[in-house]
């Protein structure tokens, strides 16, 4: 390694390092600041309007998008394109939180009177306790905490990672304040995985018994390679009487018989089948069962899904909990 690459690792760390210790300082000092903080915005019921400037403005989006995803109705503001009409989103007593490192931006103390007009509660989030931004504020979160620690100490990187720190403090605050709950948080992310995780369970996802492999036990591996061909879930169960399940035949079972040397009509289904497989059942939710399916140390890419009384029911594929969707 060169002494220029050494040295640039070198910088990277440094700049770990005093991020670490931000962040530390930033969990001393911001609590009574919290307390103001919340007391505005908890009884408020319409927006909050979050702006910056520059990489404060990138925070500042990031906010408004992590207190909309979790309960508090939030929108982002640019200081400039508010002079030019984007003041409209604003109602009455709408409070702002506002971001500037150094309070003294030319875009930013424009803004100051205008939201007087909506009697806009003013929570700011900047390094300049004395600037007028924060004279003017009515809730003041300090980020002073020495200055960049960039190469050249200009960058915005520890102030750009303490206003994005508290706006998560922020956002945290008011899903406790708020009871805030994982159903809650389903219900305004019904797309994606993290919805799909939460709002459906394993009946919406599975493949039913019918459309499954199954075998009675006593197949040959050219039998159980015939059934999987026909029903190819990746997967075969072996029922027992009243459907009661008596093992698990995967692909990966296959592959590992086909290594040995005996003909696939001298294997049978109970030398490579799991006996006592994972399971779950249909009223499990998605998020749960695939915590099961990637857990143990051997993750596994098909579940047979059971009832309360251990009968196979149907399948849950690892592909499918990725890929399909429905509620019915």
């Amino acid at each position: 390694m060169s002494d220029s690459v050494g040295e640039a690792i070198g910088a990277a760390e440094a700049v770990l390092r005093s991020e670490e210790m931000i962040i530390r300082k930033l969990r001393q000092s911001i609590k009574m600041s919290l307390v103001n903080v919340l007391e505005i915005l908890l009884p408020h019921r319409g927006n909050v309007i979050v702006s910056g400037m520059g990489k404060s403005g990138y925070i500042a989006q990031k906010i408004a998008a992590t207190l909309t995803s979790t309960g508090t109705r939030a929108v982002y503001l640019h200081p400039a394109e508010a002079l030019h009409g984007d003041l409209g989103i604003y109602t009455e007593g709408d409070p702002s939180i506002i971001l500037s490192k150094s309070g003294s931006s030319e875009e930013i103390l424009r803004l100051i009177p205008l939201l007087k007009q909506f009697h806009s509660k003013i929570i700011t989030i900047t390094a300049n306790i004395n600037s007028e931004l924060a004279r003017n504020a009515n809730a003041v979160i300090d980020i002073a905490m020495g200055g960049e620690n960039d190469p050249i100490g200009m960058v915005p990187t520890t102030s750009a990672l303490a206003s994005l720190a508290v706006g998560d403090a922020i956002a945290c605050a008011l899903m406790k304040a708020k009871g805030f709950t994982k159903k809650d948080f389903a219900a305004i992310h019904p797309a994606g995985q993290i919805g799909r995780n939460l709002l459906l369970s394993v009946k919406n996802i599975m493949t039913p018994l019918e459309g499954v492999a199954c075998l009675k036990g006593g197949e040959t591996l050219r039998e159980v390679v015939i059934a999987m061909t026909e029903k190819p879930l990746g997967g075969a169960l072996i029922l027992k009487k009243n459907r009661a399940l008596g093992g698990l035949i995967t692909e990966g079972d296959i592959r590992r018989a086909l290594k040995t040397e005996k003909s696939i009509d001298k294997i049978f289904v109970e030398d490579i089948m799991t006996a006592v497989p994972r399971t779950v059942t249909s009223s499990l939710l998605l998020g749960e069962a695939l915590n099961i399916m990637e857990s143990g140390g051997s993750p596994v890419s098909v579940l047979p899904v059971v009832d309360d009384a251990n009968s196979a029911v149907g399948l849950l594929r690892l592909h499918d909990a990725y890929k399909k969707y429905s509620f019915d």
